[in-house]
This record gives C-alpha cells, sequence and structure tokens, in this order.
C-alpha cells in the first residue's frame, strides 16, 4: 500500500511540475510582457486599473472555489485579501502561502515515513521481545524442574544416610549381643570340659588303681581272704561305658567350642564388611549430596537471574506497548489521511499559483484551456 502510494504521488509531482511549467511559459510570452508594459505606463493607468480589477476578481473566484472544494480557510481568507490587499502585497501573501505549504507537505512527508519507521521497528523489537519472554519462561520452568528434582534427590539421598546409619547401629548392637553370647556359650563349654574331664579323671584313677590292685592279687595273696558272705570286690561293667559318654560329651563340647569359635569370626568379619561397605555407601552418598546442592545452587541462582531477566523484558514488551499507543495517536490520522492531505495541499499550491498568474497577467481563459 505504501508503495501504490508512492506511485500516486511521484504522479501528483510530475503534474505539478507540468502545470508550474505551463504557468511560466504563459507567464514569459509576448502577450504578457506587452501586458506588464502597459500595467506600469502612466498614460494607461486608468486601463491598468480596471484591468487590475478583474484580475483581482478572477484570482480571488479562484481561490474561493478551491477554498469551498477543499474546505481551506486559509485560501478563503487569501481570497477577501486579494480584493483588497495591494498587488505587492497579495503576491507576497501568495509566496509565503506556497511556502509554508511546501514545509507542510515535506514535513508531513517526514512525518509519515518516522511513523513507518517507528511501527516497524517496535514490532521487531516487540517481536524480539516476545521470543525472548518465551525462552525466558522456558529457562524459568525447566530450572524450577530441576531444582524440584534436586530437592527430592538430595532428600533421598539424606533419608537413606539417615537408615544406613541407623542400621549400622543396629548391627553394632546385635554383634555387642551376639558377642556376649558367644562368650557365655564358649565360656560355658570351656566349663563343661573342665568339669568332665575332671570327672573322668577321678573315674580313671579309681578304676586304674582297682585294675592294678586285682593284679597284684591274683599274682599272691595280700591280706586275708573276704569274710564269710561277701564275695571277691569285682569291677562294675559299666564303668567303661559311662566313661566313654563322658568322653563324648567332652568331645562334643570341644567340638562344640570350635563351631562357636568359626561362628563368631564369621559374624565378625561379616559385620566388619557391611560396616565397611555402609561407610563407603555414606561416604558416597554423602559426596553426592554436596555435588547436588552445588547444582542446585547453581540451578537457583540462574532462576533468580532468569526471574529478574523476564521481569526486564516484560517491563521493556510494556514500554514497546506504550509507546506503540503513542505512534498510534500520533500517526493513525497522518498516515491514514496522508494522501487526501497531500493532494489537498497540491490543489491549494497549484490555486495559489494560478491565483499569482492571473494577477500577474495571465489570460484566465487561456490558462484553464491550457490547463
Amino acid at each position: 500500500m505504501t508503495d501504490a502510494e508512492w506511485e500516486e504521488r511521484q504522479k501528483t509531482r510530475q503534474l505539478e511540475m507540468e502545470a508550474v511549467s505551463k504557468a511560466l511559459a504563459v507567464l514569459s510570452t509576448d502577450d504578457a510582457h506587452d501586458l506588464f508594459t502597459k500595467t506600469f505606463n502612466p498614460s494607461l493607468m486608468q486601463t491598468a486599473s480596471t484591468l487590475q480589477s478583474e484580475r483581482r476578481s478572477k484570482a480571488s473566484q479562484l481561490l474561493s472555489n478551491v477554498a469551498r472544494k477543499l474546505q481551506s480557510p486559509r485560501l478563503a481568507t487569501l481570497a477577501v485579501r486579494v480584493r483588497l490587499d495591494a498587488f505587492t502585497r497579495v503576491k507576497k501573501a501568495i509566496d509565503d502561502m506556497i511556502a509554508q505549504l511546501l514545509v507542510e507537505k515535506e514535513d508531513e512527508i517526514k512525518h509519515k515515513d518516522f511513523c513507518v519507521e517507528e511501527f516497524n521497528t517496535n514490532e521487531l523489537q516487540t517481536e524480539k521481545k516476545e521470543r525472548e519472554k518465551t525462552d525466558l519462561i522456558a529457562k524459568i520452568e525447566d530450572l524450577e524442574l530441576t531444582i524440584k528434582s534436586l530437592t527430592e534427590a538430595i532428600d533421598q539421598l539424606k533419608a537413606e544416610i539417615a537408615e544406613m546409619q541407623v542400621q549400622l547401629k543396629r548391627a553394632g548392637e546385635d554383634r555387642e549381643k551376639e558377642n556376649k553370647e558367644f562368650q557365655m556359650t564358649v565360656a560355658d563349654q570351656r566349663a563343661t570340659q573342665k568339669l568332665l574331664t575332671a570327672a573322668l579323671n577321678i573315674l580313671k584313677g579309681f578304676y586304674a588303681k582297682k585294675a592294678a590292685a586285682a593284679l597284684l592279687q591274683n599274682g599272691q595273696p595280700a591280706g586275708p581272704p573276704p569274710p564269710p558272705g561277701f564275695e571277691a570286690y569285682k569291677k562294675n561293667a559299666a564303668a567303661p561305658g559311662v566313661m566313654g559318654m563322658i568322653q563324648q560329651i567332652i568331645n562334643d563340647a570341644k567340638a562344640m567350642e570350635a563351631e562357636t569359635i568359626r561362628s563368631e569370626e564369621d559374624a565378625q568379619k561379616a559385620y566388619e564388611e557391611f560396616v565397611k561397605d555402609t561407610n563407603a555407601s555414606i561416604e558416597a552418598k554423602s559426596e553426592d549430596i554436596v555435588n547436588k546442592s552445588e547444582t542446585k545452587a547453581k540451578a537457583e541462582a540462574d532462576l533468580v537471574e532468569a526471574k529478574e531477566n523476564k521481569d526486564a523484558v516484560m517491563l521493556e514488551l510494556e514500554q514497546l506497548a506504550n509507546y506503540k499507543a503513542e505512534l498510534h495517536s500520533s500517526c493513525d490520522f497522518v498516515m491514514k489521511n496522508f494522501e487526501i492531505r497531500q493532494t489537498a495541499r497540491d490543489e491549494e499550491i497549484e490555486a495559489l499559483k494560478q491565483a499569482k498568474a492571473i494577477l500577474s497577467g495571465a489570460k484566465f481563459e487561456a490558462f484553464l484551456q491550457s490547463a
């Protein structure tokens, strides 16, 4: 649309230049020079006065017609002045008005160009800031999700460490209780062995003496024979079985002691491995907590920065929107009515030039025909 308007404006300028050239041609004819000579001839002052009156009337009529068409107060006022003021003042007023109109026209072109450029710049900056806003919102969401995940992971690690510390304490307490039971079991087994060994030694000593005495008695009598009614004393036939049973119990006690010692060693070794592995796991999880805490702290700092950047972008977007509203209030009327106002101003300028040409002696009818 801007290109079409520019093309139309160029055509209008071309027509204006052609009209000006025609006006200059009219003013440069021999008839015009003769007319100017007659105008300043003292012998023809009365004729000149009548001619000037006609020129004033025609110029005023021309300006009035254009003023009504364009609804221009300036041309209407100038049409009145053409009838009343001196030629020199009228022409000066026409020249001044033409110059003013040309300045206004140029200013309006600059204003329109400014508005187009500023609207385009505002739109580009707004699009850029909108993209920054979208990126920052996505970044904030990612950081918040990261912080949430890290917080949950750190809490989970702390809970696991606390649970392992509890298990470690319980394992220590259980190990202490098992060790006490072990010591009691070993002590009991060793006391049993000692007691049974003592009993077995007594029995062994007793039966050994009896066997020696019996052997001696079979070789040669020792002492008087047993009194009547008593048989000779013989070794208890069940004694070897009892002693064997005691010996078996002693052996079982020793075996149980050895098994208990092995079980205690295995339990102690397993406990030490558990403590070692648990402490290593606690250390690894503690280090992981430190790393995650550092990552979380950095994410929180980035989140604060991202939110500040977002607030800054939102403020810039608000400022851009406010400036766009100001541009609309300043530019909408100019841009909407630009061609109409430019055309009207060109017509005003053309009317002023025609009026000046009429006042300068150009034939009104001939001018209209050439135009």
